[in-house]
């Protein structure tokens, strides 16, 4: 600390001494580290082989037989086996509108899903609160994203009451960043825990493919993009620095960045209409992400000294966005297969799953994908906790 001599005095620190003193001690000793999961999904599940005769079925549709024959042989091929969702027959009985491109029903979307979004993400927290071990109202931050309907207050001020959090929990929320956001909220996360000493970050993520649904249209097949790959789930993650005897860290969050790739703000787009979120992912952009994952995966790796070379030796959690995206990644073609692409969920559904196979690597990398085209990377390192699962 800056003293100032003064007539043979010592003086009081200035202003600027106190304000630097304070700002180092708010940051932690230790890099942002993963301290426990959870997951969730709704308990309506459908096999991706029945999936075109069932959306067929339910949107009575089954007249356009040239699309029913095309999604089926889009589900054949997405590489899902079967995927979670909150939406029924009973609720489409009771909203004829979600089916009939004609009639605006986004006010009915948004009725189920301000019940439903914190809910699912309230059964994702409360698993990974118990894993954590310590009591709800120790968490001082709530990060919580969606896409899937859009009020205020938020999902994070219902989440919070649902668990019973602090009343002076500090909460930021993230709307229609797109698949890319479960990466970024970890990212957001990191930073609030490494400049807050002793804060304890609960990461919250839940979608509704409910937004997305609507009827086939021979003038709009890639409605069928959609109906063939998105799924319900949540995921949430508590972060925090400096962990403490009862809590067991499974990876350290190293690094974090985002890039976004040039030219690319067509690639994936969203618009939220009368009926719905409309999404249109190019079919380019697989390869666009291909053939500009190096440079980010050079600029994240090269300060930590991990050159190409080393790059087989890393552990990978990729979002699960479609088949084309993931090539040879083993536990995000498990997370891809059972569940489908949940969006921001997905990447944390991977991490709890890489948990599980017990990776022998220490290093790896978290990557995600969404409109932009945004590539979060995160470099993680993990801990050798993961034996808990």
């Amino acid at each position: 600390m800056t003293w100032l001599l003064v007539s043979n005095q010592i003086a009081r620190p200035t202003a600027a001494a106190i304000n630097n003193c304070t700002r180092r001690g708010l940051r932690t000793d230790s890099p942002a580290s993963i301290l426990a999961i959870g997951t969730a999904n709704p308990p309506n599940c459908v096999r991706q082989d029945d999936y075109a005769d069932y959306y067929f079925r339910v949107t009575k549709s089954e007249h356009l037989s040239n699309l029913k024959d095309k999604l089926k042989r889009m589900c054949h091929k997405s590489a899902i086996s079967k995927r979670y969702f909150h939406l029924t027959e009973e609720m489409l009985d009771h909203h004829p509108e979600f089916t009939d491109r004609t009639s605006p029903s986004l006010d009915a979307r948004q009725d189920i899903m301000s019940t439903a979004v914190p809910e699912l993400a309230a059964a994702a927290a409360t698993e990974a609160i118990a894993e954590w071990g310590r009591p709800a109202r120790e968490i001082t931050h709530l990060v919580a994203s969606t896409y899937s309907g859009a009020h205020m207050p938020g999902i994070d001020f219902h989440l919070a009451n649902i668990l019973g959090l602090s009343p002076s929990v500090r909460r930021t929320m993230l709307y229609m960043n797109g698949c890319s956001s479960g990466s970024a909220a970890l990212r957001v996360a990191k930073d609030i825990a490494e400049n807050n000493r002793g804060a304890r970050v609960l990461v919250a993520c839940a979608e509704l493919s409910l937004v997305l649904f609507r009827a086939p249209h021979q003038a709009d097949a890639d409605t069928l993009i959609m109906q063939a790959l998105f799924g319900d789930g949540a995921g949430a993650v508590i972060v925090g620095a400096d962990p403490v005897s009862v809590e067991q860290p499974d990876f350290e969050m190293v690094s974090a960045s985002q890039t976004m790739i040039p030219e690319s703000k067509d690639m994936a787009k969203g618009r939220l209409r009368e009926d719905g979120l409309l999404f249109l992912p190019s079919r380019e952009m697989p390869t666009l992400v291909r053939e500009n994952i190096e440079q980010c995966m050079v600029d994240a790796l090269s300060p930590l000294n991990i050159g190409c070379g080393g790059w087989n030796d890393l552990f990978w959690a990729v979002h699960p966005g479609g088949r084309a995206i993931l090539d040879s990644l083993a536990a995000s073609r498990v997370i891809l297969r059972e569940y489908g692409n949940m969006s921001r969920p997905s990447v944390i559904f991977v991490l709890d799953e890489l948990r599980r196979q017990q990776e022998e690597n220490e290093m790896g990398v978290m990557l995600g994908f969404g409109p932009g085209v945004s590539v979060e990377t995160m470099v993680l390192r993990a801990t050798g906790s993961q034996k808990k699962i």
